[in-house]
């Protein structure tokens, strides 16, 4: 994987180089990122110069507060969450919790999701911060064409030390006050624990056998799962 510099978005990197089944991820081909509501014009230019389709997880509540800076990319608008991101919050949600509930209510859309990356065409997927609903739909991309596991918590993981720091204190001093009781929403803000993305992964397993048995069982064909693998996996 490689970390991508682009200058106003924060988080952003190709998945690209992970092993997997009979050779490699594609560079190029998949990146991920946090909005790009502050992207800059440099930014942007960077982004118009690797991608060619955004998929946006947000609901419709977070792209009105924060829209994305481009309109020049082509954008699928695929809202995960059926609730609020603030009810998350609300109901002190942990992490694993809050990707079961992904997994077993936005399944449809997650297949979708899984759909515009089996195209082909250079795609970046994000949320907001890049952490949650990013974080679960490309495992669940990577898995199903048999990318490496622990390459793929690795990954995940890695976004926890690249949300700004600043961000990050913001957003903790303003919970404590919101939610002083709260056990979980710190990590649900700031944290992307390896072991969350390994249990995520093991509960796909043992529920519907793999990655690719749980887009299955959400409406993804098998050519459709060919195509994703022949877009994600080179030699």
């Amino acid at each position: 994987m490689t970390v991508i510099q682009v200058e106003g978005v924060f988080n952003v990197r190709d998945v690209g180089g992970i092993p997997a089944e009979g050779g490699r991820i594609r560079e190029g081909r998949l990146l991920r990122s946090g909005n790009l509501v502050a992207a800059t014009p440099a930014g942007l230019a960077v982004l118009e110069q690797r991608i060619s389709h955004i998929v946006d997880l947000r609901d419709d509540q977070e792209v009105a507060s924060a829209p994305s800076a481009t309109t020049a990319i082509a954008t699928t608008h695929l809202p995960l969450f059926l609730g609020s991101v603030a009810s998350f919050f609300e109901d002190d949600m942990s992490l694993d919790d809050m990707y079961r509930q992904l997994l077993e209510e936005s399944g449809e859309r997650l297949a979708d999701a899984i759909r515009i990356i089996a195209r082909g065409e250079p795609t970046l997927v994000h949320c907001t911060v890049g952490k949650d609903r990013t974080g679960v739909t490309i495992a669940l991309a990577l898995a199903a064409v048999g990318a490496d596991r622990e390459a793929i918590i690795s990954d995940y993981a890695l976004t926890a030390s690249m949300l700004p720091q600043e961000r990050n204190r913001r957003i903790v001093a303003f919970l404590e006050v919101q939610h002083p009781e709260a056990k979980h929403a710190v990590a649900l803000a700031t944290l992307s624990p390896a072991d969350v993305m390994r249990r995520v992964l093991e509960q796909v397993d043992a529920r519907w056998g793999s990655a690719a048995g749980y887009l299955a069982a959400n409406g993804v064909t098998d050519a459709e799962l060919d195509d994703l693998r022949r877009a994600l996996v080179e030699d």
